[in-house]
C-alpha cells in the first residue's frame, strides 16, 4: 500500500486523555471532546478501528466491512477519503497523530485500556478467579461491576457489516456468561432471595433460557419455596415440550429430583 499524500506515518507518542465504549451506543472523547462522527460510514471505519486498538487495520478488512461483498471499483479511494475525513474530525486543527497510517492498512495510536471492553474483561477474568477461589461476595460484586459498563447493545448506533456484526454476537455472548456468573456468585453467598425479583424478570423477558430459569429454581428452593420452585419447573417442562418438542436440561431434572425428594438444591 502506498502511503497518500495527508496521511500520517505512525508516531510513538500516544494522544492522553482518550475514552472510548463500544458497550453501547459507539462514543469517543478526546479530553472533553465528544470526537465520534456522525456520518454512518465514519462511525463504521472508527468502530472498525476500535475493535483493534493500538493494531493495524488491513485496507481489505476495512473495505469488506462498508461494502460487503459488494465493493465499489473505487473502493480504496473512497476509504482513503473516510480515514482523511475521520483523522480530521478526530484531531481538528491538530497533529493527526491519533488516526496513523501503518502499511498494509491504519491503526489508532491508543491504548487498549482506554476502551470499556478491555475493562469488562478485566473485571469479568477477575470475578472467574474470585469464584473459583470460594470468595463468592467479591466475584459477584466483579461481574457486577463489569455488567454496569454497558449502556445497552453493543455498537448501537452503528449500521454492521459483517465484521462488526460478528464482533457484538461475541460481546452480547461474553455479557450473557458474565450475567450467569454474577447471579450464580449471588446464590454462592447467600443472596438468594434478593435475587428472585431480578430472576423473575429475566426469566419473563427470556423464558426459553434454561440457565436462568435453573438459578431461578434453585434461589426458590434455597429460600424456602419448595412449591414455587416446583411450579416454575412444570411450567417451563411445559413450554419447552409443547412449544419446542424438547425436555429440560439435565440439570434442570436434577434440581427438580432434589425438590421432589425434600433435598435442597445445591448452591
Amino acid at each position: 500500500m502506498t502511503i497518500e499524500p495527508g496521511d500520517t506515518v505512525a508516531s510513538t507518542d500516544a494522544p492522553h486523555g482518550v475514552r472510548a465504549r463500544l458497550l453501547g451506543p459507539l462514543e469517543l472523547h478526546v479530553g472533553a471532546a465528544d470526537r465520534a462522527p456522525s456520518t454512518p460510514k465514519l462511525l463504521q471505519l472508527l468502530a472498525m478501528l476500535l475493535i483493534r486498538p493500538g493494531r493495524t487495520v488491513h485496507v481489505d478488512s476495512l473495505v469488506h466491512e462498508l461494502w460487503n461483498e459488494a465493493p465499489p471499483r473505487s473502493a480504496r479511494r473512497a476509504l482513503h477519503t473516510y480515514v482523511h475525513h475521520l483523522r480530521r474530525h478526530l484531531d481538528p486543527g491538530g497533529t493527526g497523530d491519533l488516526l496513523v497510517t501503518s502499511p498494509p492498512g491504519y491503526r489508532l495510536e491508543i491504548d487498549a485500556g482506554v476502551v470499556d471492553v478491555a475493562e469488562f474483561h478485566r473485571l469479568h477474568r477477575l470475578g472467574r478467579e474470585l469464584l473459583e477461589a470460594g470468595d463468592d461476595a467479591a466475584a459477584a460484586h466483579a461481574f457486577r461491576t463489569a455488567l454496569d459498563l454497558w449502556s445497552g447493545p453493543p455498537l448501537a448506533n452503528i449500521h454492521c457489516g459483517p465484521t462488526l456484526a460478528a464482533y457484538t454476537v461475541y460481546l452480547l455472548e461474553e455479557r450473557r456468561d458474565a450475567r450467569d456468573l454474577w447471579i450464580e456468585a449471588e446464590i454462592r453467598a447467600g443472596r438468594h432471595r434478593e435475587m428472585l425479583g431480578v430472576l423473575r424478570s429475566l426469566t419473563t423477558a427470556d423464558p426459553f433460557d434454561e440457565t436462568l430459569h435453573a438459578h431461578l429454581i434453585r434461589a426458590l428452593g434455597l429460600s424456602g419455596r419448595r412449591s414455587d420452585a416446583l411450579a416454575s419447573y412444570e411450567w417451563l417442562r411445559s413450554r419447552l415440550e409443547d412449544e419446542l418438542g424438547v425436555k429440560p436440561s439435565a440439570e434442570l431434572r436434577e434440581l427438580h429430583r432434589e425438590l421432589l425428594s425434600e433435598g435442597h438444591p445445591v448452591r
